[in-house]
């Protein structure tokens, strides 16, 4: 079953979910089958209600080894590693209650298929756009039954959801406050974000240290409390233990396409279109300039083409390393592309190589008498006054500037970390 466009940008959460899901599921006699999945889709589409999330839970007969995923009012959820399809008649009402109808922008969608959708469903919802129309037609040959609510543009991500093969993954265990509780302010506390950040080996993007942001707390009022994301499940169940909060009653484990950088495409400039995610190679055209509120924007250019990129203010010190890129340094560059204006907002940049730049810093002495010469004029050489020699400009002493900055990757800062960007510390990791 996949799931989208349940929530809003000012409540819910789409992954709550699971909770009334196992409750049917259970009751109809069958299992969960590996852990939900919560996938990500394209961030630059402008629709989206919050952080464009769909989930996925498979069910059947469970077999093989049975392990835990999470806890609801001290009650454990399990699902198995393996299982055998069964047919299943889900109601929607228990689900369909959480879904914010009232707000223009949700449009809730939901799917359930015997089989695995084509991937091609997923790279497409996480690279570029896809219509209702091509969902559609694709769920009709696959067997798949599905249910719009309002214009029902969530079947797009659920379909999506179901579709994804979890080539590279993360996890994120989230937990969830008490429903009363979910429009209160909540506490997190600091000071144990950053214990488990430095305790836990395979966690990543808990907290921004120079801008002092708790990142593993969201600012909206959702149910969740807080979510821990890694690469190693176990780890997240005892980096959970570490966090100091307000009470919770329930949390579970999602295997996501969070950090993977599914949506990047390589691309020659002349084929950039809005709403993609790029990773483009040129040089830079246009050198660093700040605009009105502080972002900072350059261009660079390759054998089709040139394209302007932007490090906006949110990106905070990301924008000193942006600002100190000169003409013709060659440069690797991820990120969104807006529509308007069209530009790339950046993500991370690589400085493939830089140019030497030599400045003068001393005139010649002359020859003959060992007095600093004088210009005759840019580019015609030195001359002393007072001995008539003349010499080139090569005579004059040079030093290559010093840029400030290596060759290598950097990054935006985890306050301004997408979900699908894979964070300098993986691509590290391999």
């Amino acid at each position: 079953m996949g799931i989208d466009d349940t929530d809003s940008r000012t409540g819910m959460c789409t992954t709550y979910l699971i909770f009334p899901l196992r409750d049917e599921i259970r009751e109809k006699g069958l299992d969960i089958i590996g852990y939900p999945r919560l996938v990500r889709l394209n961030p630059n589409i402008p629709w989206k209600t919050r952080g464009n999330g769909a989930i996925c839970i498979q069910v059947g007969r469970g077999h093989g080894r049975r392990f835990k995923i999470g806890e609801i009012q001290d009650e454990e959820i399990w699902a198995y590693e393996k299982g055998r399809g069964a047919e299943a008649q889900l109601s929607l009402e228990r689900i369909s209650r959480y879904f914010v109808l009232e707000d223009d922008n949700t449009n809730p969608g939901v799917v359930l298929s015997p089989r695995k959708l084509p991937e091609s469903l997923y790279w497409k919802a996480v690279r570029g756009v896809l219509t209702q129309d091509e969902v559609e037609r694709i769920l009709k040959e696959q067997g798949a039954r599905y249910c719009r609510f309002k214009n029902g543009r969530g079947i797009i991500g659920a379909a999506a959801a179901i579709a994804w093969k979890a080539r590279r993954y993360t996890y994120e265990l989230l937990t969830y406050l008490p429903e009363h509780r979910w429009m209160e302010e909540r506490y997190v506390d600091e000071r144990s974000v950053i214990a488990m950040d430095k305790l836990t080996h395979t966690t990543f993007d808990n907290y921004d240290y120079r801008n002092r942001y708790v990142a593993i707390k969201p600012h909206a009022h959702t149910p969740v409390l807080f979510g821990i994301r890694g690469t190693d499940a176990e780890e997240l169940k005892r980096a959970r233990t570490m966090i100091k909060s307000d009470p919770y009653e329930a949390w579970i484990i999602y295997l996501t396409n969070q950090a993977t950088d599914d949506h990047i495409v390589a691309k020659k400039i002349a084929d950039v279109r809005a709403y993609e995610s790029v990773k483009l190679q040129g040089h830079v055209s246009k050198e660093p300039r700040i605009i009105e509120g502080g972002h900072v924007i350059f261009a660079i250019s390759d054998s089709s083409g040139e394209i302007e990129c932007v490090a906006y203010e949110p990106t905070k010190q990301f924008r000193e390393v942006i600002k100190k890129l000169r003409g013709e340094d060659e440069v690797e560059v991820h990120g969104g592309v807006r529509k308007e204006p069209f530009t790339v907002n950046l993500e991370k940049i690589r400085i493939v190589k830089l140019k030497k730049i030599k400045v003068k810093v001393e005139n010649p002495t002359c020859p003959g008498c060992g007095r600093r010469m004088e210009s005759i004029g840019r580019g015609k050489g030195y001359r002393c006054r007072k001995c008539g020699i003349k010499v080139g400009e090569e005579a004059a002493r040079y030093e290559y500037l010093d840029r400030e900055i290596g060759e290598g990757w950097y990054e935006v800062p985890v306050i301004a970390r997408r979900h699908l960007a894979r964070p300098l510390k993986l691509m590290r990791d391999g």
